[in-house]
């Protein structure tokens, strides 16, 4: 008893015997490790079930489809007048002579190379004899109405009239012209159809429309008559021209709108959107085993959901203090919003192609299935994206994931002290150059065109002469101190606030044990 009394020392430890192992990972861990990487692998089977739904969604052939479409609407033969294509569209009379010229040979295919007449089955064009015209062209046209705008007292004596831009407020939906068909009668649209959004404004979706006939020659007197009864007024401000194909040798539908807008200052303005979508999933061999990984993805899904429901119940408000957490949360609403359309998309498109049987001769509205499509695809190349990004979640173990992360999370207050005063400088800018070079450089005509521009200075891209050109004095004293400042001292200040930080926590993980040993013997077990 006094050998083991408090004044004595305490005897050594033994010796560790030969061969023995030292414990290298403690058993929460050991726990911690096995259970991350366990999460690890079924995620990777989850990512790997994603890119196979998403890359299944788009294929080569959609560009490929685009670009044949493209050389046919926009682009004017070498055999035709430049100012019959679309993209030279500058007046009222530039627009008939595309919609009576380009547009209906490229419309309507009813001649072989050599000039043989084709034998066309129920009277339907195949563009390029391969893409099938579903039902007929749509030719559909806003107005705004007249006296929709001030006119200054002086000028009252020169002028009556005064049509404003584009605003829904000032929509004309009266009846005007001959006022025996459609195209002179407003025609109210679906409240479901999108709204376009134009150089010049938002457009809602209703307006004066009609459809062009299944010939040729009777679309031909259908325009001319219509433009020499002034179809198009000065009232005009945008004219839509929309139809669909279908090409059974890859199984996709092109959505085409073609667009031109007359603005209040006069001439015109043309756009395009060409859609190349998948609307019949279900075709070949591949296609349903895309539709097993849909059903796998479901489950996935589901299981996810659950484990998410469990955590919030569990942790509470604990739970969405975490930045992953929040980011679990927003890959499964995205989700689920991917799922609900495509379900929706599917019985949508069954209906529209039932109302396509039942009458060839009416345009089938694809541009709204189109629309939400590519929006869907957005959506799904969002989710892939944070997909891969929550792989950081499961790697944060590896001591240089560790270290990029602690990087950046030491050095957050700094870069938002650097942000602050970076904008500040990078708007003064910004407003400084849509002042003074907004009415004669396209770069600079709007705000965010100016915020565009700068990022691309920055880059190394930009055109000098212009900026120069536009002002010969505050041209130049902008270009160069732009530079100055936001190049050579910004962004200098930027990457030394990165790279000290990056140092303090490289010296800081240099006196930390690192755990990679244990985490190969993990693997190996």
């Amino acid at each position: 008893l006094r050998a083991l009394s408090s004044d004595s020392p305490l005897p050594p430890p033994p010796f560790p015997r030969p061969g023995a192992v030292k414990p290298r990972v403690s058993c929460s861990r050991e726990l911690e490790l096995k259970t991350t990487l366990r999460e690890l692998l079924i995620y990777i089977v989850f990512l790997t079930d994603l890119c196979l739904l998403t890359f299944g969604m788009v294929s080569t052939d959609m560009y490929y489809l685009n670009k044949a479409m493209s050389h046919l609407f926009l682009e004017p033969s070498s055999s035709e007048d430049d100012r019959s294509g679309f993209g030279s569209i500058g007046s009222r009379a530039d627009f008939w002579r595309f919609a009576e010229g380009p547009l209906l040979d490229g419309l309507y295919w009813d001649k072989w190379y050599n000039n043989m007449t084709l034998t066309l089955q129920n009277n339907n064009s195949r563009i390029y004899y391969e893409n099938l015209l579903l039902g007929g062209a749509q030719i559909r046209q806003l107005k705004v109405r007249n006296n929709t705008c001030s006119i200054y007292p002086y000028f009252h004596t020169f002028l009556e009239d005064c049509y404003s831009e584009y605003r829904y407020r000032a929509e004309d939906r009266s009846d005007f012209g001959l006022r025996n068909e459609s195209e002179w009668k407003y025609t109210s649209a679906s409240s479901l159809s999108p709204w376009y959004w134009g150089s010049m404004g938002l457009y809602s979706s209703g307006g004066y429309m009609f459809t062009l006939p299944k010939s040729k020659q009777e679309s031909v007197e259908k325009l001319v008559f219509l433009r020499q009864n002034s179809w198009l007024t000065r009232g005009t401000r945008v004219v839509f021209i929309d139809f669909s194909t279908y090409n059974a040798n890859i199984n996709l539908f092109c959505i085409i709108k073609l667009v031109v807008e007359f603005p209040a200052t006069g001439g015109a303005l043309t756009s395009s959107h060409i859609y190349s979508v998948k609307l019949l999933r279900y075709v070949t061999y591949y296609d349903y085993f895309l539709a097993s990984c849909e059903i796998a993805f479901c489950l996935f899904i589901i299981t996810f959901i659950i484990q998410e429901a469990i955590k919030i119940v569990k942790l509470k408000k604990e739970y969405f203090r975490s930045a992953w957490n929040w980011l679990d949360l927003l890959l499964l609403v995205v989700s689920i919003l991917a799922i609900a359309f495509n379900i929706y998309r599917t019985v949508e498109v069954s209906l529209l192609m039932e109302e396509l049987l039942s009458d060839a001769h009416v345009y089938p509205d694809f541009y709204f299935l189109a629309f939400w499509q590519v929006l869907y695809n957005n959506m799904i190349a969002v989710n892939i994206f944070f997909a891969w990004i929550k792989i950081f979640k499961y790697v944060s173990f590896n001591k240089t994931m560790t270290q990029l992360s602690s990087t950046l999370s030491r050095c957050a207050k700094d870069i938002t002290g650097f942000a602050i005063m970076f904008f500040i400088i990078f708007f003064a800018y910004a407003q400084l150059g849509y002042l003074v070079f907004g009415s004669q450089v396209e770069e600079f005509s709007t705000f965010q065109n100016c915020i565009f521009t700068q990022f691309r200075i920055v880059l190394g891209d930009f055109n000098f002469e212009t900026i120069e050109a536009a002002n010969r004095i505050l041209g130049p004293i902008y270009f160069i101190t732009f530079v100055f400042f936001v190049f050579f001292i910004l962004l200098n200040m930027f990457l030394a606030i990165i790279n000290d930080t990056y140092s303090e926590v490289k010296a800081d993980f240099e006196v930390i044990p690192s755990q990679e040993l244990q985490i190969r013997d993990l693997f190996r077990q």
